[in-house]
């Protein structure tokens, strides 16, 4: 998989127009999609998590291209409600009952978290409604970092050992059926072999609440996770082993009769985007090359969770590259894009990020300190 959605000649004429900016190209993010889209059995949808970027170029791109959505909120909702009327699901750990109405009023599939969804949702909607009960799993991968969770305590869902509890209590409900099942569990997982352990993992959960329910599921959403490499030595995703595999797990479960729905946000918005900037001062401090940007994590946050960097090349430079401590223009010692190997580089060389095409723009602390927002570009 490229790392960089522009080659050295299109970010030097894309910079020419001003820096910080973030570059997307179409075209990747068209190709991203359709590959993953021809890999997958027809059983499963696939529901652009739009929080990893919401621009609207973008939505409207993979709405004609016959994409659902997963929303986390109601100005989410509100993007892409025209364009993908019956194709959008609803999630989120806190939702408001204004959100929960509006969801309503457009016809939006509910992930409801808990017994709080399911009651507000019982006295709000004027007629029987589906939704998806959101499980949160007791067994799958262990994240590296805690950007979903993995199996330990959280914020989402409804344990997986609390569900027949709950499933009691929702007996008494009358206008809201349970027809689905969600999980989310992983977080940039690039080995196809652990998303299909967490996902058979997942549909021994949903036979079971099949049968608690005594009522065929219509919906198994196995949440996102799908992975992308931010590193030259890192391997993608196989996406034919991934669309296989949950071919073989459908063959292998005759009692569900329903949709698989894959929510990946980053592996189809990340590859379409980098991140332009110049270097502002290059620092040598106690054996550390310190090379201070235009921006950092008011602009790109990611490095600060995760403690890795994006892929990084200096445009149009050559020569021997050594370590080289990314640092941005911010007033704190928190503001660093992470460790990566530079040649020699000065003020004003224009380096280039790669995979910035998600969680990028929207994820990062722009207010913070009041230096300029980074400009936006789309590409064909």
């Amino acid at each position: 998989m490229n790392l960089f959605a522009f080659d050295d000649a299109a970010c030097g004429r894309l910079a020419r127009e001003g820096t910080p900016l973030f570059a997307y190209s179409l075209a990747a993010a068209e190709a991203q999609f359709r590959a993953l889209r021809e890999a997958l059995p027809p059983r499963v949808r696939l529901a652009y998590a739009v929080k990893a970027n919401p621009h609207p170029r973008l939505l409207q791109l993979f709405g004609e291209l016959g994409a659902s959505f997963d929303c986390a909120s109601a100005g989410e909702l509100a993007r892409v409600a025209e364009l993908a009327p019956g194709r959008i699901l609803y999630a989120g750990p806190g939702k408001r009952t204004a959100e929960l109405d509006l969801a309503l009023s457009l016809g939006v599939r509910v992930q409801a978290e808990g017994w709080e969804d399911l009651e507000r949702l019982e006295r709000l909607a004027p007629g029987p409604v589906a939704v998806n009960l959101r499980v949160h799993p007791a067994g799958g991968i262990q994240e590296g970092s805690p950007i979903i969770g993995g199996t330990g305590p959280s914020a989402f869902g409804v344990d997986e050992e609390d569900l027949p509890l709950l499933l009691k209590r929702a007996g008494s409900l009358r206008k809201v059926a349970i027809r689905g099942l969600h999980v989310f569990a992983a977080s940039n997982e690039r080995d196809a072999s652990r998303l299909l352990a967490t996902h058979r993992h997942v549909l021994g959960m949903a036979r079971l609440l099949q049968e608690a329910l005594g009522t065929e599921l219509e919906q198994v959403d196995l949440g996102g996770g799908l992975g992308i490499p931010y590193a030259a030595g890192e391997a993608p995703l196989d996406v034919g082993a991934l669309g296989r595999g949950l071919g073989e797990l459908l063959a292998a479960c005759p009692w569900f009769t329903g949709e698989l729905v894959l929510e990946p946000g980053r592996f189809l918005a990340g590859p379409c985007g980098v991140y332009l900037t110049r270097v502002t001062r290059v620092k040598e401090s106690r054996g550390v090359r310190f090379v201070i940007l235009e921006g950092g994590v008011n602009h790109l946050l990611r490095p600060l969770l995760t403690g890795q960097a994006f892929p990084t090349r200096a445009v149009a430079s050559g020569g021997a590259k050594r370590p080289a401590t990314l640092a941005g223009p911010l007033c704190t010692s928190l503001d660093r894009l992470g460790e990566v190997e530079l040649p020699e580089v000065a003020p004003g060389t224009l380096l280039a990020m790669g995979m910035a095409g998600a969680y990028g723009f929207t994820e990062a602390m722009t207010p913070f300190l009041s230096h300029p927002a980074p400009r936006e570009r789309w590409e064909a």
